[in-house]
C-alpha cells in the first residue's frame, strides 16, 4: 500500500484486498515484481479520482447548480464509503472557497484537490 501510494496510486484498503485476492496472495506474503507491476497497472487504469468524485457530487446536486453545502459534504465524507476523519475533512476543506451561503462550487474544488501534490 505504501509503495503504491509513493508511486502515485491511491488504492483504498478494500481495493488492495481485492488485488491480493485476485492474485491469490496472502496479505503478509511477499510479492514478485511482475505481479506488483500488474497490480499497479490495474490500479492506475481504474483510477480517475476527479471523474469519480465529480459524478458522486453531481448525484447529490439535485438542482444541478454546481454547488454543495459544506455541511452536507462533511456529512457525506465522514459517514459514507471510505469514511474520512473530521481532521481529514478539515484539511480538505481548507482548499475550498466557501461562499457566503455556506456552499462550495464542487467542480473547482475537485479540480483543486485532485492536482498532484508537490513533494520537494
Amino acid at each position: 500500500l505504501a509503495v503504491m501510494r509513493c508511486l502515485g496510486a491511491s488504492p483504498t484498503p478494500g481495493e488492495v484486498q481485492r488485488h491480493l485476492q485476485l492474485h491469490r496472495i496472502d496479505r503478509n506474503a511477499e510479492l514478485d515484481f511482475s505481479t506488483f507491476l500488474n497490480i499497479m497497472y490495474r490500479q492506475m487504469k481504474q483510477e480517475e479520482p476527479e471523474e469519480e468524485i465529480l459524478r458522486a457530487l453531481a448525484m447529490i446536486d439535485r438542482q444541478k447548480r454546481g454547488v454543495i453545502a459544506v455541511a452536507e459534504l462533511r456529512a457525506k465524507l465522514t459517514r459514507l464509503g471510505e469514511k474520512l476523519s473530521e481532521e481529514e475533512v478539515d484539511d480538505l476543506l481548507k482548499e475550498a472557497k466557501v461562499g457566503p451561503n455556506g456552499t462550495i462550487k464542487y467542480e473547482e474544488f475537485v479540480r483543486h484537490i485532485c492536482l498532484p501534490s508537490v513533494d520537494y
